[in-house]
This record gives C-alpha cells, structure tokens and sequence, in this order.
C-alpha cells in the first residue's frame, strides 16, 4: 500500500497506512454489528468518491510559474522530516530541479525524476548542497594511475560502451603458448590492437573520455591507460549501463558502441572537467555544458552517513511532491485541515443520506479523524482537546483551520503556508480505500503447511 502510494503521489505514505489501518478498525465495528461486507464496501467507495469532490472544491488552484507556492509545498513537506531543520535550503533546490526537467511549464502533465541525480557526498552540511544544471557530478574520481590529467578546459567529451583492452577468448576456451616468441608476438598484437583505438579516439579530438563498466573483461587495459596519459587524455571508467542515458542527456554526447562509430559528431562539448577531492569522497564535475538536455543534479552534502540518507529520502520526497503540483495543479491546507474537512463534509452527508450508506459513510468520516488525533499526539499535544477544537472550527466554516503543533493550537494553514499537493490526499483515501474494500472481499483464510 505505502509503495503503490509512493509510485503514485510519492509522499503521504505513512498516512496512507494509517488511514487504512482507521478503516479497517471501523469496518470491524460494522460488521460486528451484521452489516455484510459488500454493502459496507459499496457505501465506503461512494464515500471515497464524494471526499474527492470535497477535496476539489476546498482545494486552491497553482500555476506552475508561481515559484514562491511551489517552494511552500516542498517546504511542508520536509518540515516532517528529521532534516527538516534545512527546509528553506533545500525546498528551493527541489523546485528548481523539477521545473528545469520539466519539458513545457504551461502544457505538462507529468515529469520523469529519473532526469534529476541526486549525488551523495561525505563532508560539509546539508547548507552546501547545490543544483547543477549546466552540466553533471559523478560520484567517482578519474583515473591516475598512468599520471593521467586530472581537470581539463574547453573539453570534448566521449561516451564509449566498448572495452580499451585486449579481446579475450570465450570462457570454455584456452590458449596455449609454447615459446617465448609467440609472448612476443600476442604482446605486440594487443599493443598493435590498443594503439589502433587510442589513434582514433585522438583523431575525433575527444580530451575526456567516460567508459562503461564492463563484466566481461576489464573496461581498461594498463596500457591504454598509459597511451591515453601520453595523450593528455582525461579517463572516467566504470561509468554503470543505467547512468548511461542520462549522462547522455546532460552532456548533449552519444554512447559510442564500436570504435569505428567514434567520430566528432558523437562526443559533447563542456568548458571545464575537474576533480573535486574535498570531503571524504571525491566526485567529478563537469561544468559549462554547450547543448545540456532536460536533465539535473543535485550534489547533497552532510557531515554523516546516517543524515546524508534520511537528506537523500527526504529530498526525493520533496521532488515528488512538486511532481504532483505538475500531475494535478492544485493544493490544499495541510495541518490535517482536510481530514477534519472530510470528516465534517461527510458527516453532514451521512446525515441527508439516511439508511446503511449513511450509516457507513458516518463510520468512514470518523475514521478520518485518526490522521489529526495521529498528528495532536505526535506532536506532543492533548489529542482529544485539539480534536475537539478542530471540530468546532470546521463546523464554523473554517475551512483551512488545522493543528499549528509550533504554536499548540488551531490555526488557518494557507496563512502559516502550511500546503500540500491535491494529488496526495486524493491519492491515499483512494488507496487506503481499495485496500479495504480488497481485504473486505476475503471470506476466509485457509492455513496450509
């Protein structure tokens, strides 16, 4: 449930579990009371139908152009985490990402994070963390083993997926050598084989060289290394296949298969290549890309391992939650304001409804309290007080009133700029939901050993 949440609105996904778990405690009461299963199930889906309409109408449209409500979303969203200390830092960060990857800011429905790297560095806080968007950071350093260049200017950049070694024979075969000259002879034929690449490579006039990892044979050869460090020709190896694609978008290069394809036109052009060793780890920045692609990244720092992870899930949870300002352009007050919302609306409907749909609509309402009790409790606040006081609001027509946990009180969440996306709330009740409904559907459970 949390991953379908997470596939589909990338944030909310503890909400969704706690919802679920609220409406799978209510659907207990129900049918202790001899309501069958497949009417608690048809009235609750009305019900998830009418709260989405609810929602909509509460809900207060955004333009993707209005940077500053795009921020206070991303902002909500990492205030709930253990980073979120660091909000106003990298909430901007996340928006500017998504909105560079993002292919037509008035037209789009829908924007691939896989365009967006987040790179993870040891050293320095959480505040040094930038936005690279005219060029890219790989999280590894280059080569130095033959006295290769470890920076370079006005740089022409291949990305080549075969092999600088010698081909070897298949895994079933071998070959045996009987006297030295024949040593000889294999040694000068690889040498012979290497040079052959290494000409080409200098004549397409290519100064950095980026080479896929290979599982076959070692992607290079200690003496193409030394070729290529006489050549003043900057190594980056064990580039993975799956970085592949979107290296060749942030570059504006083409992976090069075969040697023979290594020609001008394939490589990428970029003003500046270097290699950063500050921190723990070194990375390698590639800066003043000529034609960059719809692609971003991020270089995350942080002093620890333990924070650099919980930035990194927090971050890509801020990234999902501007994505779905682009899915559905829309936004409501957080502070668990449209639960309470809900449970108002709902509660009014059950009401007019009569018969077992509103009975079950009245227990579904209810169980939507379970996300402002949930969010009193955590925040260190009387539950059933801050419950109460939530209600009473709402049934006085405010709307947007929500749990302020800074202040300890009930408080409008657009005015605190405590928002959230449309697509996240709509998303868990409709999840939490179908799950129910799923679950309702068993009959029986039948143990097999």
């Amino acid at each position: 449930l949390s991953s379908a949440q997470d596939v589909e609105a990338g944030d909310g996904t503890t909400s969704v579990v706690v919802i679920c778990g609220a409406l799978l405690s209510a659907a207990e009461r129900l049918l202790s009371r001899g309501l069958h299963p497949s009417v608690v199930s048809k009235a609750w889906q009305k019900a998830a139908a009418e709260a989405a309409k609810i929602l909509e109408k509460s809900a207060i449209p955004i333009d993707l152009t209005d940077r500053e409500n795009l921020i206070k979303t991303a902002t909500t969203s990492l205030n709930s985490k253990v980073i979120g200390g660091y909000s106003q830092a990298l909430a901007p960060l996340a928006v500017d990402a998504v909105l560079s990857v993002c292919e037509d800011i008035k037209t789009s429905t829908n924007v691939d994070l896989n365009d967006i790297k987040i790179v993870k560095r040891m050293g320095g806080t959480l505040e040094d963390t930038e936005l690279v968007l005219d060029g890219l950071v790989l999280d590894q350093g280059c080569v130095k083993a033959a006295g290769g260049p470890t920076s370079m200017q006005d740089c022409k950049i291949g990305l080549i997926q075969f092999c600088l070694s010698a081909p070897k024979t298949d895994m079933e075969n071998q070959v045996i050598v009987a006297d030295s000259a024949q040593i000889d002879r294999i040694f000068r034929e690889e040498r012979r084989y290497i040079l052959k690449m290494i000409k080409k490579i200098v004549k397409s006039g290519c100064n950095v060289l980026l080479v896929q990892k290979s599982i076959l044979r070692d992607a290079t050869a200690q003496l193409s290394q030394h070729y290529l460090a006489k050549k003043k020709i900057m190594l980056i190896q064990d580039i993975e296949r799956k970085e592949i694609e979107f290296i060749s978008k942030s570059l504006g290069c083409k992976p090069i298969a075969h040697i023979d394809a290594f020609t001008p036109d394939m490589l990428g052009s970029a003003k500046s290549v270097s290699e950063d060793a500050s921190g723990t780890g070194k990375v390698i920045r590639i800066s003043g890309v000529k034609n960059p692609g719809k692609a971003a990244t991020i270089l995350l720092n942080a002093s620890n391992r333990l924070v650099l992870d919980e930035a990194d899930r927090s971050l890509h949870d801020a990234l999902c939650v501007v994505r779905c300002l682009v899915k559905m352009r829309s936004m409501i007050a957080g502070g668990a304001s449209c639960e309470a919302e809900l449970t108002h609306q709902l509660g009014k409907l059950a009401q007019t409804m009569g018969g077992v749909d509103g009975y079950c609509t009245k227990a579904f309402a209810e169980a939507l309290e379970v996300i402002p009790y949930t969010l009193a409790e955590n925040a260190g606040l009387h539950p059933i007080k801050m419950v109460t006081k939530l209600r009473k609001a709402h049934a006085e027509g405010k709307k947007y009133a929500g749990i302020n946990i800074k202040k300890g009180c009930i408080s409008d969440m657009v005015e605190e700029n405590v928002v959230q996306p449309l697509l996240v709330n709509i998303s868990s009740i409709k999840l939490a939901t179908e799950t129910v409904q799923a679950i309702l559907k068993i009959d029986d459970v039948v143990p097999v050993r």
